[in-house]
């Protein structure tokens, strides 16, 4: 009993105490942990899947990344379950940095991420589409040709009524996910740190780049390119959503635009 008398009191219901301010440590800690729970994770993965590709037996233009994959082949309301919890799921981590900002202080409207400027982000967002995702295309398919990209398939999921919902929805949900994530937050972090925007606008490219390893060189450097701009915009507008939309648009049209071309055109790969 006497030890429980000389204990100190414990602290009133209420918050549990916050730092008023991040430090370096706290900040490479909480980063390290949500990259490695996110897109970090996606990130050795895809190295793994580039070294596997790279040892095969076969050229990389020969090989196939298959983006929108059917998770139960001749089940189709089974396959419809697990890409709506496919889907789900992969937002969490926009939760979780949602859950950080107001630990901080500030939300996802801090970041530029909400629907009070829609009509303009959205035709900013159509405007960076057509020119990243016209851009990006041109980029494949000649990295394609000369043998340093996979043939990158969108789907492979079966002709049923809901694909293309199932498409749009995986659009906006990678959008969402990298956006706010690879964009918004980290940037904010990388600032926070006293990082140079140069230095932190680089890191946040690379670290997109890397997760889109598994297309193979191609794609990383597209994405690479992407996440420079994106970056730089970011910084003018202050503002995730308009990016969001184009990154949402850009996935759209091509995951929509391969159903609709595949085996209808010579240019594309498939």
């Amino acid at each position: 009993m006497a030890a429980l008398d000389n204990a100190p009191p414990r602290a009133e219901t209420g918050p549990w105490p916050w730092p008023t301010a991040y430090t370096r440590r706290l900040i490479a800690f909480e980063v390290a942990a949500v990259l490695a729970l996110s897109l970090g994770r996606s990130a050795i993965g895809a190295l793994i899947d580039l070294g596997g590709s790279l040892t095969a037996r076969k050229a990389l233009s020969a090989q196939h990344a298959t983006l929108n994959a059917s998770a139960a082949p001749g089940r189709p309301w089974l396959d419809l379950s697990y890409q709506v919890y496919g889907i789900a799921f992969g937002l969490a981590p926009v939760l979780l940095v949602a859950y950080l900002l107001a630990r901080e202080g500030a939300s996802l409207r801090t970041l530029g991420a909400d629907r009070s400027r829609l009509w303009r982000d959205l035709g900013l967002g159509a405007l960076v589409a057509a020119v990243i995702g016209g851009s990006g295309l041109g980029l494949y398919l000649a990295a394609h040709a000369l043998g340093a990209a996979l043939t990158v398939v969108p789907t492979s999921l079966p002709p049923v009524w809901w694909r293309i919902p199932v498409l749009v929805a995986s659009a906006f949900q990678n959008a969402a996910l990298e956006e706010v994530v690879v964009l918004g937050y980290l940037l904010r972090r990388f600032d926070q740190a006293g990082w140079s925007r140069g230095r932190a606008d680089s890191v946040s490219a690379l670290i997109r780049g890397s997760y889109h390893l598994y297309q193979g060189f191609g794609g990383f450097v597209g994405n690479l390119v992407m996440g420079l701009i994106f970056a730089r915009l970011y910084r003018r507008w202050g503002r995730v959503t308009p990016l969001l939309l184009a990154h949402a648009l850009i996935d759209t049209t091509a995951f929509v635009g391969y159903v609709l071309l595949a085996g209808h055109v010579s240019w594309l790969p498939h």
